[in-house]
């Protein structure tokens, strides 16, 4: 039996490559300066700045700014909404990838 595959109720701001990675990698390892994260992600600033700037005005990720020295410092952390929005996604790829095999 073949159950139908809804594709309708994936959330689209998990569902690039990008904030993705984000997501999976603030989940992962916690909290991450801005450096570390491009470092971490393999990207460029214009590549990631633009995803965090999203995924921080919908809820998903938390910033918090500080100062080193004179250097401005931007540290993200995956929030509660966040967390529930990866696994939800992530569970259905799971679900996908299930029906596939």
């Amino acid at each position: 039996m073949t159950v139908p595959i809804d594709f309708n109720g994936l959330d689209t701001t998990v569902n690039g490559p990008i904030r993705l990675g984000v997501l999976t990698a603030l989940a992962m390892d916690g909290p991450h300066d801005f450096t570390t994260l491009k470092k971490r992600l393999e990207v460029s600033d214009g590549a990631v700045a633009p995803h965090l700037r999203k995924l921080e005005s919908i809820g998903y990720v938390n910033c918090r700014k500080s100062f080193v020295g004179r250097r401005p410092k931007s540290t993200y952390r995956i929030s509660a909404t966040g967390r529930r929005a990866l696994s939800s996604y992530l569970d259905a790829m799971q679900a996908l990838i299930d029906a596939i095999e």
